[in-house]
């Protein structure tokens, strides 16, 4: 794919007003940083970071079957929503491989599923043909192209937002959403993220992203408010222990083995996927998704081999790093690995194979990092 081919989000002059890095991703090209990758990740642990958020996927369910469709095609039970209730689920395949991860808004009317960017049109075509196959009325819509996504993340953005619209903030919970007014702008305010903090995202239409942006942007100023990009919010993730489809979830991974089990609701009826998903979940997966702190120097990438402990014996292959990077919150050397169940253990040694030496690590409990609580002393 050539730089032509790269699909631009709404807010693509904006970035680059900015002085934003641009790196093709996902299909489209998007911002990586504006400052430095540190600056950003601390800005949003410590006040309010803000991202454009407009790559993602989004896929309207309606119909007077969209709830039947919806508990056919996704792993978790969207008839447990309430209305303006959000939840994390995933497509998987038949085989029990997960297709994407997403969350689901009840909305009204309908259902809203929010995608990975670089999926879109797989979920898309996914659940066309499952809808041709159902014999349900529900209708799936791609709304992609026409909505735009902007995130404010970090322990400041409900002060922030608060000054901006007409809705209730302190009445939407964790992954609870309501429509509102956002500087004048319609939106959908949800209290949902991907960066392990409090935080909104604010879905509004495409035409009014550069409007919505530079109202939230120029009222962030007295909250410490940074414009963030994608490499920023990769390290967050990490720390926050959650998953990033194409290194701890792929066609290749179960929710079995990505610790996402809770999430498969094997007692709700028939849905795609459901045998395969109940054989892993009886027998126990063949792979754990861990966490990892080297205890030497070096820092274990995407796609290094995990051994056992070093000893006296050749280090046997048993896992892969799936992410890995310094946490600047913690200041460790941490990862994510997929390792064989029989060696998953907290607090159990292992090695990550770098540049052809082994790195001696310990398996500790994610997440990494875990936000303090509202009467906590914040440190970062």
């Amino acid at each position: 794919m050539t730089a032509a081919d790269l699909r631009r989000t709404p807010l693509d002059a904006v970035h680059r007003a900015l002085g934003a890095r641009m790196v093709a991703f996902a299909g489209y090209e998007m911002p990586i940083r504006y400052t430095s990758e540190l600056k950003e990740h601390r800005t949003v642990r410590s006040a309010v970071g803000l991202f454009d958020l407009s790559h993602m996927g989004e896929i309207g369910l309606t119909g007077p079957d969209a709830l039947a469709f919806a508990r056919f095609a996704l792993v978790n039970d969207p008839g447990t929503l309430e209305p303006g209730q959000a939840q994390y689920s995933m497509l998987c395949a038949p085989d029990g491989g997960v297709i994407d991860d997403v969350i689901v808004y009840r909305t009204d009317p309908g259902y809203l599923v929010v995608c990975n960017a670089a999926n879109r049109d797989t979920v898309v075509s996914h659940l066309a043909a499952l809808r041709a196959g159902a014999e349900l009325d529900v209708g799936v819509e791609d709304r992609s192209d026409r909505t735009a996504l902007i995130a404010p993340q970090g322990p400041r953005a409900a002060e922030l937002l608060a000054g901006l619209t007409d809705v209730d903030l302190d009445t939407i919970g964790t992954y609870r959403s309501a429509p509102g007014q956002v500087a004048d702008v319609p939106c959908l305010v949800a209290r949902t993220g991907y960066t392990g903090e409090d935080g909104f995202e604010l879905f509004c239409a495409a035409q009014d992203a550069q409007r919505l942006w530079e109202a939230v942007f120029q009222a962030g100023g007295r909250f410490g408010l940074l414009p963030c990009g994608l490499a920023s919010r990769d390290t967050l993730r990490l720390e926050a222990g959650m998953p990033l489809y194409g290194n701890e979830l792929g066609r290749d991974v179960n929710p079995y083995e990505a610790n996402l089990g809770r999430v498969v609701k094997l007692d709700k009826g028939d849905f795609v996927g459901r045998a395969a998903l109940a054989d892993i979940e009886r027998e126990g997966p063949r792979r754990r998704l861990v966490g990892l702190v080297m205890q030497e120097e070096g820092i274990a990438r995407h796609g290094y081999p995990v051994v056992e402990a070093a000893g006296t014996h050749q280090p046997t292959d048993i896992g892969v790093v799936t992410s890995g990077s310094v946490s600047p919150t913690l200041g460790q050397r941490i990862a994510l690995a997929l390792v064989r169940s029989d060696a998953a253990e907290i607090g159990g040694g292992v090695a990550v194979m770098i540049r052809g030496r082994p790195c001696r690590a310990e398996q500790v409990k994610l997440p990494f990092y875990r936000r303090p609580r509202p009467t906590e002393e914040r440190t970062t």
